[in-house]
């Protein structure tokens, strides 16, 4: 099973960074998406997507003092969902992206300036969650964005679709 979600977006605000009573560091941000397309008239339709991304720890630290609102950003993670009871007694829900990756870039274009591969994908010296790790444990600890290529060619006929 697979729950993995990349999003490339800008900013809405700033991170809303709480400390909690264990220690643990938890940051909030909402990042905005946008599809272009034609309308049934032929002209150009933009529709924005807000995401909730959410990060913990040293990731929650790092987005506290990197991030600002408007910034475009890279962001890996997996999608959840939790529900609660408001001071009503109303359930709520809610859909989020625990992001276990982010990376800073810059408004959309590739160049250099963000980072040494156009600043959209992870660069060897950039940090990784340990859940990562794990999963790359295989080759040494180094985080890897893409599978590895079997000999046999017969990866296509491994697609679920």
């Amino acid at each position: 099973m697979v729950n993995r979600v990349i999003l490339i977006g800008n900013l809405g605000r700033d991170p809303e960074v709480r400390r909690l009573e264990n220690g643990a560091v938890v940051a909030k941000f909402p990042i905005a998406t946008n599809e272009n397309y034609k309308d049934r008239n032929g002209e150009w339709q933009s529709q924005t997507e807000w995401h909730d991304i959410v990060v913990w720890r040293t990731l929650a630290e790092r987005a506290e003092s990197t991030l600002k609102k408007g910034m475009g950003v890279y962001v890996e993670g997996k999608l959840t969902h939790r529900s609660w009871q408001d001071q009503d007694g109303n359930n709520r829900y809610t859909t989020e992206v625990v992001a276990s990756y982010f990376r800073i870039i810059s408004g959309g274009k590739r160049d250099e300036t963000a980072g040494g591969s156009g600043g959209y994908f992870p660069a060897p010296g950039d940090e990784v969650s340990t859940s990562s790790q794990d999963m790359n444990s295989d080759n040494g600890g180094a985080a890897s964005s893409m599978p590895e290529e079997s000999g046999s060619g017969a990866a296509d006929d491994d697609l679920p679709f």
